[in-house]
């Protein structure tokens, strides 16, 4: 993300070239991490015996250690961002991130438990290093108040998600059917393959990612070495009070893949005329409905925002959230229905997946944005790092929920989870336009040429009438 982005790039469909290289990179590690997550809790709590056997842990240690591995994974984008400000770059940072998870994938394959624990802190490094900086290079690919930016982030986001549904389904498979560590190392190919495209795909990014350290530039060296401005340090206040937003949703989001995949595997009934559907098959729903619905959402709120709506970020998240949150509701009739007849039905899953979907479109790429657009340039890749840092304090509160409901029942955690989700969104709603105020017209560069696009369409229906 440094000003050099104003050099001419090719460009295909619209955009530049260096985002399909992003995209298919972020699809590869992302078939990784969410192959090797859709089967992590469920090969911690498989027997140790049989033909597939697991560690045998019991459910609330299986996601207590599925909450820290979460976490780490995701604050450890803040030492990646650290690292790519100041030392390599994001270019850099991504190649290394991509080299470590390759190594930590691989690992997981070997039947041994030093192999688990390495396998990993690798991806939790690898994960660290590569998640914050290629978001943020996606950013350095669009000028600043360029329209094109979120729906780029958008088209960025339905290739994290065409990864997570391969992974799904494949992964899944693989590991619960032929074997756990199988499904490990499957993983570790797909990184392999996202790592060989993004080398590949270098002449197409030459102008993004690079250590403004080592700039020609002298507004890149300037922008290093001045102290932030008054606008600058309301830009980051505005910044951290949105990330509230995001540790709650994620919070929530991620039952996916502890409570809400442990549910799947008990109390639902999977029989799908006479074929048992794999338990891990439904975290591919949301990767599913993301790669169908990604576009529609994007293209409701750009046709919002050329309506004159309200459309801007912190009001895109805001409903976001507490469109997630009603999905929860879907989840307690699950409950209420496996407490009265002793199974609950697969479409109370389907239903509470596709709103947690609407809610995630709503907010993830749009935050992703968001941040490119408020963070000083300097702390770019730093203030992507804490965006995801704080997804990860989200994953563990994720997991501290999930075990509660030993305690307290399914029931009453995906209630008060709906319930929680639906008055803070609402809370925070109150205070919006008191906190738009304070990134001082971010967002009124789009405003200006939305108007142009709605005057342009004006006249065409004039010519036509």
């Amino acid at each position: 993300m440094t000003h050099s982005t104003t050099v001419k790039q090719k460009e295909l469909f619209g955009h530049p070239i260096g985002l399909y290289v992003l995209f298919f990179t972020e699809m590869w590690e992302r078939f990784s991490y969410y192959g090797m997550r859709a089967i992590l809790v469920l090969y911690l709590v498989a027997q140790s015996t049989g033909d597939n056997p697991g560690l045998g842990w019991t459910n609330d240690n299986a996601l207590a250690l599925y909450g820290w591995y979460t976490m780490l994974v995701y604050v450890a984008s803040i030492p990646g961002g650290w690292i790519a400000d100041k030392l390599l770059g994001q270019k850099k940072s991504v190649l290394y991130g991509g080299i470590l998870l390759v190594a930590g994938h691989s690992i997981l394959a070997i039947e041994q438990m030093w192999a688990f624990y390495t396998g990993l802190g690798l991806i939790i490094a690898g994960v660290g290093m590569l998640k914050p900086n290629i978001s943020t290079m996606v950013g350095g690919l669009y000028k600043q108040g360029d329209i094109r930016r979120d729906k780029g982030f958008t088209i960025f986001y339905i290739g994290i998600n065409v990864g997570a549904f391969l992974a799904s389904l494949i992964v899944g498979y693989v590991g619960e059917v032929h074997g756990w560590h199988y499904g490990f190392g499957l993983a570790g190919i797909g990184m392999a393959l996202g790592l060989i495209q993004y080398l590949a795909g270098q002449k197409y990014l030459k102008h993004v990612g690079n250590f403004l350290g080592d700039s020609g530039n002298d507004l890149d060296k300037e922008a290093m070495n001045k102290p932030l401005t008054k606008i600058e340090k309301d830009r980051i206040v505005v910044l951290f009070i949105s990330f509230l937003l995001v540790i709650v949703f994620w919070g929530a989001f991620e039952q996916a893949g502890g409570l809400m995949n442990i549910y799947a595997m008990d109390n639902t009934n999977r029989n799908l005329m006479g074929w048992e559907v794999p338990a891990s098959w439904f975290q591919s729903l949301n990767a599913m409905f993301i790669i169908f619905l990604g576009t529609t959402v994007a293209g409701f709120w750009a046709h919002r925002k050329l309506k004159g709506k309200v459309s801007t970020s912190l009001f895109k998240m805001i409903v976001g959230l507490i469109i997630m949150g009603t999905g929860f509701f879907f989840m307690s009739a699950a409950a209420s229905q496996f407490e009265s007849t002793g199974s609950s039905a697969m479409y109370w899953l389907v239903l509470a997946y596709l709103f947690h979907t609407v809610g995630e479109l709503c907010i993830s790429p749009v935050a992703l944005s968001y941040i490119t657009k408020l963070a000083p340039l300097k702390y770019a890749s730093l203030m992507m790092g804490v965006y995801f840092a704080m997804t990860g304090f989200g994953n563990k509160l994720a997991g501290l929920l999930g075990e509660s409901a030993s305690k307290f029942g399914e029931f009453t955690i995906f209630t008060g989870i709906a319930i929680f989700c639906v008055i803070f969104g609402a809370i925070v709603m109150m205070f919006r336009k008191k906190l738009e105020v304070l990134t001082h017209g971010v967002e009124d560069n789009e405003r200006e040429m939305n108007d142009e696009l709605t005057e342009g369409f004006e006249l065409a229906d004039e010519k036509i009438n």
